[in-house]
């Protein structure tokens, strides 16, 4: 098996789910299920919620127990099985506990298949930013497919896409697996894992990740509402699909590139410019409401997600041991693409309903802030 290969391949089809989960989930519930906007945004929001909860707690305590392929399987199915739930969802307070279930299985996936690049990268044959870029493509391919089909068949296809790609992930982890992914924890690398405190004693891990968790927050309006605000805008569903596209196109050019076009900037040089592009990216969009500026803005996706994660991902495979980066894969997902996110999707759903571009400028509380953090702290640090 070429690890490299089995890499992209899990990559594309996890993000081809999540080019239909994350743009277009939202949307969905608010069509096919006739929730209102706000219910929808708090329900994504406890969603969010029992996401961090998974990723700090349930994901790295399976991933303790059992090899990264059993691992992705186990969450595969019960994200599958939770999603059929929501064919018998019909009220708020239905959907609300369907969605809760499925988030502690559904997004774990992503910590998990960023666990296993990890340990690939770590083994020195495969070069993260290559297989990732693979990823990014499968989302690309997602958004467009499902932009087409909206557009012919309404938004139920929705629900039906995110089945067939869950089904598709599964038949997946039926090929064979690099060798360094079926190895199951010792009692000793337990232990050694066991505990996440000594994340914290690393020199520059806590900033790093509180910077991350600023950043990745940040796109919570984008996430949630980026889809309604295009409608809102009055373009035409098939071409959302496109004009989300873009950004992910960006963030495949960066991932490419970005095992050598950065090889030698510093973790803080890196999400430095992050936090830049971020904050660029929300004002264009609060100052300028209509779809060219929104394209234009699209283009930024690649400094404000793409680059800050790289710049994390980097970060961990060269700092931390190999035990330990389950936990950081968990907490990160936890706290920067849930816990974050969440709280942030709360506020954009109440200042959507104001003004939409409000919704998006209020992320500049999270952006700014974090440019404050690694000038203050990067020399002191020196990550």
């Amino acid at each position: 098996m070429n690890n490299q290969r089995w890499l992209s391949q899990n990559f594309f089809a996890f993000f081809f789910t999540w080019g239909i989960f994350l743009p277009y989930w939202t949307g969905w519930l608010v069509d096919a299920k006739h929730l209102t906007v706000s219910q929808a945004s708090v329900i994504m929001g406890c969603g969010l919620l029992a996401r961090a909860t998974s990723n700090l707690f349930f994901f790295p305590t399976l991933a303790k127990y059992v090899h990264k392929k059993r691992l992705v399987s186990i969450l595969a199915i019960g994200a599958l099985i939770t999603t059929l739930f929501y064919l018998l969802s019909t009220s708020f307070i239905s959907l609300l506990i369907v969605t809760l279930l499925f988030s502690v299985f559904y997004p774990a996936l992503l910590p998990a298949v960023e666990s296993s690049a990890a340990t690939l990268v770590q083994h020195g044959n495969v070069h993260y930013g290559k297989s990732r870029s693979y990823g990014s493509l499968g989302f690309v391919v997602a958004v467009l497919i499902i932009s087409m089909l909206t557009g012919a068949f309404g938004n139920d296809i929705i629900f039906w896409s995110m089945v067939v790609g869950l089904i598709g992930m599964l038949l997946m982890q039926q090929m064979a697996t690099p060798k360094e992914l079926l190895v199951v924890p010792t009692k000793e690398q337990r232990a050694k894992s066991l505990s996440m405190k000594t994340l914290w004693t690393i020199k520059g891990f806590p900033i790093v990740l509180l910077v991350v968790i600023l950043l990745q927050g940040a796109h919570a309006s984008y996430y949630s509402y980026g889809y309604i605000y295009l409608g809102d805008l009055h373009v035409d569903p098939f071409y959302m699909g496109m004009i989300i596209n873009i950004a992910v196109m960006c963030e495949i050019l960066y991932f490419m590139k970005a095992d050598t076009l950065f090889k030698k900037w510093r973790s803080s040089s890196l999400l430095l410019l992050a936090a830049s592009g971020s904050s660029l990216r929300w004002l264009l969009i609060y100052l300028f409401p209509n779809v060219w500026v929104f394209i234009a803005s699209q283009t930024l996706h690649a400094l404000s997600f793409a680059l800050a994660h790289f710049a994390f991902i980097s970060y961990l495979t060269k700092t931390l041991p190999k035990e330990q980066i389950p936990n950081a894969q968990g907490i990160y997902s936890a706290l920067a693409m849930g816990l974050s996110t969440a709280i942030l999707t709360f506020l954009g759903g109440y200042l959507y309903e104001i003004s939409p571009g409000l919704s998006f400028a209020a992320m500049l509380i999270c952006t700014v802030p974090a440019i404050g953090i690694l000038l203050a702290t990067r020399n002191k640090y020196q990550y």
